[in-house]
């Protein structure tokens, strides 16, 4: 039974069951923080995971599983900002390739700009978003302790929350006699701060295009939560952290 949306070897029933545990953390590690991660399961696979512990299918306690997940969500974070910030502005000169699209890591410095240091929290229940927030902060020479601490705030209520989430729906009749339209609107759901978020955009650029002829507004201490901002590569904007 296919219960996600895409290829039926990406739907977290077949990767649950084909790598059991082991495949789980390994894929919440890699969405969390690896360049190569963006396109794998995240919400709709912690919930399965939720609802299969509750269903027996996958026998191991949830008292185990849900501490597992999100550690290996705030390691896949810590990857991905120490990736960032070994790599540096360098990154957004990148050119884009076949698994590398710098739009993600433009839409992800936005997010990390409009919202802050909270932004590493946010960003964990956003598809793709997730994945490369924790680059962009490392790019962006947030503090480590900074982002270290929102950094496990937002793995464990999205790594632990959701697994959760699922278990405790999948004790519920209802939902365990409806689980792929449950898991559908899981997928959908997901993805809603996404459109969300581009129509924001949209929006924006349309006011600077008529407030400003066509050319962007200047950026002011309103855009971020820390006025102290440098210029970035391609026309994006870093805040100036120390350690």
């Amino acid at each position: 039974m296919n219960l996600a949306l895409g290829p039926s070897w990406l739907s977290p029933d077949h990767l649950i069951n084909t790598y059991g545990l082991w495949g789980v953390l390994l894929i919440v590690f890699a969405e969390s923080g690896l360049l190569i991660g963006f396109f794998l399961p995240g919400d709709s696979l912690l919930f399965t995971t939720g609802l299969l512990v509750a269903g027996g299918t996958l026998d191991r306690p949830l008292w185990l599983v849900a501490p597992l997940i999100a550690l290996a969500s705030v390691a896949g974070q810590q990857v991905g900002y120490l990736f960032g910030r070994k790599v540096g502005p360098s990154l957004f000169s990148r050119p884009d390739s076949r698994l590398f699209k710098m739009e993600n890591i433009e839409k992800a410095h936005g997010f990390f700009e409009q919202h802050g240091s909270k932004a590493i929290v946010m960003a964990c229940f956003v598809p793709i978003i997730r994945t490369f927030t924790p680059i962009v902060a490392g790019v962006s020479r947030m503090n480590y302790r900074t982002f270290a601490t929102f950094n496990v705030i937002g793995g464990t209520l999205w790594g632990a929350g959701v697994t959760l989430l699922g278990y405790w729906l999948g004790q519920i009749t209802f939902v365990k006699d409806n689980i792929e339209a449950i898991l559908v609107l899981v997928v959908l759901v997901s993805v809603v701060p996404l459109g969300i978020e581009y129509l924001r955009s949209r929006g924006k650029a349309k006011a600077r295009t008529a407030a400003g002829g066509g050319q962007g507004a200047a950026p002011t201490a309103d855009d971020v939560d820390d006025p102290e901002i440098i210029a970035a590569p391609r026309g994006g904007r870093h805040r100036a952290q120390k350690n």
